[in-house]
């Protein structure tokens, strides 16, 4: 079976948007790799030699990682595009809170959440790094 995991582009503050991330899903890096640490066979292709995060991933759960890196010259035009969120399935209430809590701390609450019309606890938020996220789960539980 496919699976699917956002990737997401950040300019210069890929590390600090992260180590946030981590602290608000509990989880820990498998990976976290710096332009710095490239190959010098591979440097034809990543030229840059700074700090900046090259690539980190972050498992959320058992199917889904979250994946980014810092822009450089090669992405700049794929930052002009905003038309994503990322939407979290909690399981339960009082994880959703969690999750939308720390996401949207230093960011700002689109909807806060609460219970919809078609039944789900749901919350939009932005965080402080410009990301939309969305928090939900299917039915109040």
């Amino acid at each position: 079976m496919a699976t699917l995991n956002p990737y997401i582009y950040f300019n210069g503050n890929c590390e600090e948007a992260f180590n946030f991330y981590k602290s608000v899903f509990e989880k820990e890096f498998t990976y976290l790799g710096r332009y710095k640490d490239v190959p010098q066979t591979d440097s034809a292709v990543f030229r840059e030699t700074d700090e900046k995060i090259m690539h980190v991933s972050l498992p959320i759960s058992e199917e889904t990682v979250l994946m980014g890196a810092d822009n450089k010259e090669a992405y700049t035009e794929l930052l002009t595009y905003s038309n994503f969120s990322l939407i979290v399935h909690a399981d339960t209430k009082e994880e959703a809170d969690r999750l939308f809590n720390g996401l949207s701390e230093g960011g700002q609450i689109k909807m806060p959440m609460n219970l919809t019309f078609w039944g789900s606890y749901y919350g939009i938020c932005i965080d402080r790094f410009g990301i939309m996220w969305k928090v939900t789960i299917e039915s109040e539980k």
